[in-house]
């Protein structure tokens, strides 16, 4: 019985590896936490520089904005001891690392009303600070 075989560049696969890699790419290309790919370590750097002024780390501990604590994964509106804009509470968003992506892209243009008026252009500095935000516990 002859073997089904596809080259790829120097590297051969068979079927089964084929459909196994097929697998992990759909799964990683799909899942919210294979966005936030970026490095901890830089993302509290650039959390520090455009983030802290406003947002604290510390659950509970709020500044001019609400704590970051456990934000990944926490629905919009959530922080109660915070005063957030009707925008945020009636925003109806689950925090997951796409929905942070766009937020810290456009936030005016993502959650209309909100009072975050900082944005993080950048796509490296987005993924760095989204990857930040998923070590902080409540």
């Amino acid at each position: 019985m002859e073997q089904s075989w596809v080259k790829l560049g120097f590297y051969e696969m068979r079927p089964s590896l084929r459909k196994a890699g097929l697998a992990l790419v759909t799964v990683l290309g799909s899942s919210p936490s294979a966005l936030a790919a970026g490095d901890p370590s830089a993302g509290q750097t650039v959390f520090a520089a455009h983030c802290a002024i406003c947002h604290s780390t510390e659950p509970g501990v709020n500044k001019i904005g609400p704590s970051l604590a456990g934000i990944v994964g926490s629905k919009s509106g959530s922080v109660s001891e915070f005063d957030l804009s009707a925008g945020m509470k009636e925003a109806n968003v689950r925090w997951d690392d796409a929905h942070l992506d766009k937020f810290l892209a456009n936030a005016v243009g993502f959650v209309h009303g909100t009072k975050m008026f900082v944005n993080l252009p950048g796509e490296p500095d987005r993924q760095n600070v989204i990857a930040y935000l998923n070590t902080l516990k409540k």
